[in-house]
């Protein structure tokens, strides 16, 4: 016999025993006890293993869950060809890239911005302006917190996290106490600040552009969010020295067109708000448009620019040589910024949403429903959320929530958007922001640096969850309008 169809017979008595062909009509089947689901389970176990200990194998993160996403597929794939459904698996996965080509064009908008207006020295500048002021430590350990908090509602806590790293680490270099309070405190206020608003984190981006919550909505986690970051600062404080670091930095000035950038991203925040608000269309097309207007302005800056003799020496050029300008930099080219977006971050994203929509196809994700929503209730449900969300990104856990769509008020769906955003906080690998710190502060910000005030920070998680209970009581009998 021929060895193929020896392989194709073993295959098809291991992959589809008989309680997979009972079914004749053409419904989704139950894989969940079949042993596709078993071993989807183990590939996705395993590629997330991996993403968790990248900082070890510097296995970058989106290769094993791309790698998952594609095995995962392939056997669900299989299992409905020979069935002769293979139109729902098809529908089933175009569903789920759907929605990861919205979140993916939408961030590649928000990180060219925010590449941007670091190429034109914002960033850099802010933390120049913070150096040289001379505040004491435990001044700048409040105005990194602050900044941190208001700063990633807007640019993103990973962002956020960054930059005020780069100025804990300028300012604190000879103190290594100060660098890993500020670090903790600067991680914790940023995933809070990021849960009060879509653009803030990964997971409330995906509950507004699901129209579970509305642009405004978010607004109602202000307070619990600020309850979340004030109470482990306040506790933290008092450990922070409260003398004038020695140092100096040079004044760092914004580059030609910065101011126009940043209004301009200002502008397209407004129009993505206002296409998924007033037209009831993606907001990812309101964020494609916005970057038609930072392309535009690209065009300008190029036109306009004038290079240094030294890049002339450099690169060469056509023409004379101009004289040195303010402007004394290589031109700007929106497809340069557009090149150092986050690409592993994306791609990262894409395994994800189709492992985990792979998952939801299996039947997983409806066991997991009952399981929590059903038997525990929401808020029993969002409160592990959140805890589950120090341990394991808070994307696929989000995500995972969103594809079980469970029927809660807006009160809980508001619920479960904050304790995923600020649950991460609870350990330094459980965000991006934490994980990116302990990177740029290797040594001084570690996992058990940040251990030893879990339970100060895990108070702040209790508070902002009475906080939002209290605050917004009303919000738990309205039903979502979707």
């Amino acid at each position: 016999m021929n060895k193929s169809i020896v392989i194709g017979i073993i295959i098809s008595s291991v992959l589809l025993p008989g309680a997979v062909f009972a079914a004749e009509s053409k419904e989704l089947l139950d894989l969940t006890s079949h042993p596709v689901g078993y071993f989807s389970l183990l590939v996705f176990l395993l590629s997330y293993l991996l993403v968790m200990a990248e900082e070890f194998t510097e296995l970058r993160k989106s290769k094993p869950v791309i790698l998952a996403a594609g095995i995962i597929w392939g056997m669900i794939g299989y299992i409905y060809t020979s069935r002769g459904i293979p139109e729902l698996a098809e529908l089933a996965f175009k569903h789920n890239l759907l929605d990861f080509a919205e979140l993916f064009l939408f961030l590649l908008v928000a990180m060219t911005y925010v590449n941007a207006m670091s190429e034109r020295q914002v960033f850099q500048a802010l933390r120049s302006w913070l150096i040289r002021k001379s505040f004491s430590y435990r001044k700048l350990f409040w105005l990194t917190g602050t900044l941190a908090f208001f700063l990633s509602p807007v640019i993103d806590n990973l962002t956020t996290a960054l930059v005020l790293g780069a100025v804990i680490l300028a300012v604190g270099k000879d103190n290594p106490r100060f660098v890993g309070l500020a670090s903790i405190n600067v991680v914790v206020a940023a995933n809070s600040g990021g849960a009060f608003s879509p653009f803030g984190d990964i997971t409330t981006l995906m509950v507004w552009q699901k129209g579970i919550i509305s642009f405004a909505g978010f607004f109602a986690l202000f307070i619990p969010a600020a309850v979340n970051y004030l109470v482990p600062a306040l506790i933290i404080n008092f450990a922070v020295p409260n003398k004038i670091p020695d140092i100096s930095g040079d004044q760092v000035p914004m580059r030609r067109g910065a101011i126009v950038i940043i209004f301009l991203f200002i502008a397209t925040i407004i129009t993505a708000v206002s296409f998924h608000t007033f037209l009831h269309l993606p907001p990812m097309l309101g964020m494609m448009t916005g970057l038609a207007y930072l392309k535009f302005f690209g065009y300008y800056l190029k036109k306009t620019h004038t290079r240094t003799k030294e890049y002339t020496k450099k690169y060469g050029t056509i023409g004379d040589v101009l004289p040195v300008t303010k402007d004394s930099h290589e031109a700007f080219d929106v497809f340069h910024r557009l090149a150092r977006a986050e690409w592993d971050t994306l791609l990262f994203f894409y395994g994800v949403v189709l492992s985990v929509g792979g998952l939801g196809f299996l039947g997983y994700l409806a066991l997991v429903s009952e399981t929590m929503y059903v038997n525990l209730g929401a808020t029993y449900s969002n409160v592990i959320v959140g805890l589950l969300s120090a341990v394991v990104d808070n994307i696929p856990v989000m995500f995972a929530v969103l594809s079980m769509n469970p029927e809660m008020s807006q009160g809980q769906w508001l619920l479960v958007t904050l304790t995923a955003g600020v649950g991460g906080s609870l350990l330094s690998i459980g965000s991006a922001a934490g994980v990116a710190l302990m990177g740029q502060a290797r040594g001084q910000y570690t996992f058990f640096v940040h251990l030893k005030w879990t339970p100060v920070i895990a108070l702040g998680y209790a508070a902002a969850i009475g906080a939002h209970m209290w605050v917004n009581d009303s919000l738990f009998s309205r039903a979502v309008e979707l």
